[in-house]
């Protein structure tokens, strides 16, 4: 059924009370839960906060990003946090949204870190089961996920299924056999709610696992590679902007400083 509760309600109130003008967001728009890209952006002098996104619990940046204006948000960490940035960004103008989260391997595929650009998750958490029905899989768009695959040829990124989870602290050797079992790659969470959401709300969201660990278990875990992970994780950004960007609208970009 239909929310009494939507999103250009919250952030037409929010711009109310805080005074602010009606801007749209860009229309490509990154989800970063680790805050490592944004940090690094902010202290290079590449990202521009908006002071006009009206979100009450984030801060959202512009920078440039294969020639053209993205967004970026970070520290949205978990699934019910990232589906209300994600409602709140799409409400707000955006048409592609990319989440690029760090995870553990559950498959011991090589050492970490590499990326996992995620076909489907196993909804292991709560917000997906109010956007869809009940399914062992939140599966993303088909082909959204080969054009991605594609443009992602040459770097180190495998494609697969990851495991959404809402409590990092009981991956129990149990649970993550049972996801090696299914074949799953990585665990993180927000995939499957997200992927939930996109398919309920009819847009379009893509979610990259960062593996950079293996929870804990070898020394010298939670490595993520130069510059905390950026130098590589900008460079598959930057593939995937310039292989989306011909299938966004034509509008204007956002200001870069508003």
């Amino acid at each position: 059924m239909p929310s009494v509760f939507e999103p250009e309600a919250l952030l037409r109130e929010a711009r109310r009370q805080k005074g602010l003008p009606l801007r749209r967001v860009p229309q490509l728009c990154i989800l970063d839960p680790d805050g490592d890209l944004v940090r690094t952006l902010r202290k290079s002098g590449r990202a521009t906060p908006i002071e006009a996104w009206p979100c009450y619990h984030t801060a959202l940046h512009v920078f440039t990003l294969g020639g053209h204006t993205a967004g970026i948000i970070g520290c949205a960490v978990g699934a019910s946090f990232a589906v209300l940035v994600a409602e709140e960004l799409f409400a707000s103008g955006c048409e592609l949204l990319i989440s690029l989260t760090s995870a553990g391997q559950i498959t011991q595929i090589s050492p970490p870190p590499y990326f996992v650009l995620i076909d489907r998750a196993i909804r292991d958490e709560g917000t997906s089961y109010h956007y869809a029905p009940p399914s062992e899989f939140a599966e993303a768009d088909t082909d959204a996920i080969a054009h991605a695959a594609q443009a992602l040829e040459g770097f180190r990124v495998l494609t697969g299924a990851s495991w959404t989870t809402d409590a990092p602290f009981r991956e129990t050797a149990s649970a993550i056999a049972a996801a090696r079992e299914k074949g799953v790659l990585a665990v993180e969470m927000e995939a499957a709610a997200l992927y939930a959401f996109a398919r309920a709300r009819k847009v379009k969201v893509l979610c990259l696992a960062h593996v950079t660990n293996t929870m804990g278990q070898t020394g010298r875990d939670f490595e993520k590679g130069a510059a905390d992970g950026t130098v590589d994780a900008l460079a598959v950004l930057t593939a995937l902007s310039d292989a989306f960007r011909p299938q966004l609208s034509r509008l204007p970009e956002a200001p870069a400083s508003v």
